[in-house]
């Protein structure tokens, strides 16, 4: 599980929303101490990430530009994580023979 949450504001572009729902997923995991949760605790945390998601979405909308934008990548916009996710929506399993998940 990764100790920082992944900083949203200042990016260009603008944080989508399935990056700002990982980022409160990320968050959610790391109060809750579940990294791996299952049947209604999988549940809760989904539900609470959905509406951390709506908060932090209205945080961002509302916040000052920054004047440089943040220190590091978000995960989601990494190139290897891209593949992955582009491969995942085509139904391809980069040739794992798994099933993409």
């Amino acid at each position: 599980m990764c100790r920082n949450i992944t900083e949203l504001r200042g990016l260009e572009p603008p944080a989508s929303r399935t990056e700002i729902e990982a980022a409160a997923m990320q968050f959610v995991r790391k109060v809750s101490g579940l990294s791996r949760p299952t049947g209604t605790a999988l549940e809760s945390l989904r539900a609470a990430a959905v509406e951390i998601a709506t908060v932090t979405q209205d945080l961002l909308d509302v916040l000052p530009p920054r004047r440089q934008p943040p220190p590091t990548v978000p995960p989601l916009r990494l190139p290897q994580v891209r593949a992955k996710m582009a491969a995942a929506k085509a139904g391809d399993d980069g040739g794992t023979g798994r099933h993409p998940s």
